[in-house]
């Protein structure tokens, strides 16, 4: 079943809509959520609240892109349960740490507490106009690391490059995109 089909099981409450979205996207949001916590159990049960968070925002939402959307619920919850269990003093298994990806990124973006809620709504948009002008490797790699927390290690082997290679082009990319948004008026 299409992506469409599926919205209209949610927005008609329909509960083959779970199940329909659980066949089509299980294994990609278990890629999400595996990708940020390394731990199967805690996998499962961010995938799953993700399915229920979806069931209780369709409607009123209605994505144009259900996987986008699916996948940036399985993410924001992943990172929420990374964080709980970080401050809860649990030992994380992360091969890349989110706050270590955050200070790669550190020095190209500025942090929620440097500006205005308006341009933090913004950056999204930004960041799709930046990676449009990247080219087709460089806005993989960018969001291999900066979305899927994929180590060098692993994007270096799935792209038949050295880890040397891949760390050179993040730099590269960081310092660009911090050229980017500073040409629009948003300053680190």
């Amino acid at each position: 079943m299409k992506d469409d089909g599926i919205i209209e099981l949610f927005q008609s409450r329909d509960e083959k809509a779970i199940e329909m979205t659980a066949e089509r996207y299980g294994r990609y949001c278990m890629q999400i959520a595996m990708n940020i916590l390394h731990n199967e159990w805690d996998a499962e049960e961010c995938v799953n609240d993700a399915y229920l968070r979806l069931w209780n925002s369709i409607p009123p939402a209605r994505p144009k892109v259900l996987r986008a959307f699916l996948g940036r619920i399985v993410r924001n919850l992943s990172i929420d349960r990374h964080r709980s269990i970080h401050r809860a003093g649990y030992n994380s298994n992360l091969e890349v740490s989110l706050e270590g990806l955050m200070e790669e990124l550190g020095d190209c973006i500025p942090s929620d507490d440097e500006v205005p809620g308006s341009v933090l709504e913004a950056l999204p948009g930004l960041f799709d106009g930046f990676l449009e002008k990247e080219t087709e490797l460089n806005r993989k790699l960018f969001v291999g690391r900066y979305w899927h927390g994929y180590s060098m290690a692993v994007l270096a082997e799935g792209y038949g490059i050295s880890e040397d290679a891949v760390d050179g082009r993040l730099r590269r990319i960081r310092e660009r995109l911090r050229n980017y948004l500073e040409e629009r008026g948003i300053r680190i």
